[in-house]
């Protein structure tokens, strides 16, 4: 039994290491702190111009899911995002035209409604303009967009749904853009164990995943805050993780294509991470099986080292680490919004 003296003692201590953390910014390790508040989601941002209704949600989904809008009439934007799959596609790259294998994953759409920069290369630079790309791509849906938009304006359903959703604005890109953004943003996960212990609920998160955390948040053992930050596990930005496919003759150049600057060589977005559990393989090339994997990667530092992140580097983890930074990622899954496939217009 501890005398009274010795309580106070540890307690005192407690608070003590408690105003440490708080002071060196860091977290502090107990459910619904207030050092945690950066990590709940916000409502998700949307333009002036685009505020979501019930009848642009509505059409957006139905374009979402319409293979209509590809140039063999067999793929839709739900192919490569499929919500029974994470909203991705279980792929270790996509698969476009005719199941042409292409270079890079198809990443998730969820909690895209929170990005700032879209596209493993950041060639887009919202939801909205992000929309007709892969319509356009010959290599993906290869859609030829003057017959898409003659077909939508003669059919009798698509013309009621785009003027319902958006009056006297017509049938076009621009509408169209503006549809599926609407829907894509309703795909948030923000109920995993992770936001629920964040807010409160000590049970929400086992020992071993507040464990997971510490590691993923401490400079001197994970680190890896450093690219996927607060609140949406992503700082929005581009790096070379050194992954294998690196080191090939021809390279995929990701953002240095966009933005031809010697550190954005091999550079890729960084992806958030909630519904990680849910969206395997890993990395842009689809190389990690495993989520295991990807912490073996970044705990020896990458494979292939040239114009690699200088937030990459060899990790001081013990397998009890590792293990736990696993069981971590797993608890940042929670639900996305409920969904039926619509009846499409004919």
């Amino acid at each position: 039994m501890f005398s009274k003296k010795s309580a106070m003692i540890i307690v005192a201590v407690t608070l003590c290491a408690t105003s440490v953390a708080a002071a060196a910014g860091k977290p502090v390790l107990k459910a619904g702190d207030p050092s945690l508040k950066e990590w709940l989601l916000p409502t998700a941002p949307t333009p002036p111009d685009n505020a979501p209704n019930a009848a642009r949600i509505s059409l957006g989904k139905h374009l979402f899911f319409d293979p209509r809008l590809s140039g063999d009439g067999n793929m839709s934007c739900a192919t490569c995002h499929n919500p029974a799959l994470g909203w991705s596609d279980g792929l270790a790259t996509g698969r476009g035209v005719k199941s042409m294998v292409l270079d890079r994953a198809s990443p998730t759409i969820i909690n895209s409604a929170f990005n700032t920069i879209m596209m493993w290369d950041g060639r887009k630079k919202s939801l909205e303009d992000q929309a007709m790309g892969p319509m356009e791509a010959t290599v993906e849906m290869n859609m030829d967009t003057a017959k898409l938009f003659k077909w939508l304006n003669v059919n009798p359903g698509y013309r009621t749904l785009f003027e319902a959703a958006y009056p006297n604005e017509g049938i076009n890109a621009t509408t169209v853009s503006k549809a599926m953004a609407a829907f894509e943003r309703t795909v948030v996960m923000n109920d995993s164990p992770f936001d629920r212990w964040v807010a409160g609920d000590a049970k929400a998160m086992s020992d071993q995943q507040v464990r997971g955390f510490s590691v993923f948040v401490d400079p001197s053992k994970g680190n890896c805050v450093v690219c996927h930050s607060a609140p949406n596990f992503t700082d929005n930005g581009f790096h070379n993780l050194g992954l294998a496919s690196w080191g090939k003759t021809s390279p995929d150049m990701g953002r240095y294509a966009q933005k031809p600057v010697q550190t954005m060589k091999g550079a890729f977005k960084t992806p958030q991470l909630r519904g990680i559990a849910l969206t395997a393989p890993y990395f842009h090339d689809g190389s990690a099986i495993s989520l295991m994997d990807v912490v073996n990667h970044y705990a020896k530092g990458g494979v292939v080292t040239t114009n690699l992140s200088p937030n990459l580097k060899p990790l001081s983890l013990t397998q009890q680490d590792k293990e736990d930074l696993v069981a971590f990622m797993q608890a940042l899954t929670g639900t996305t919004p409920a969904i039926t496939i619509p009846s499409l217009p004919q």
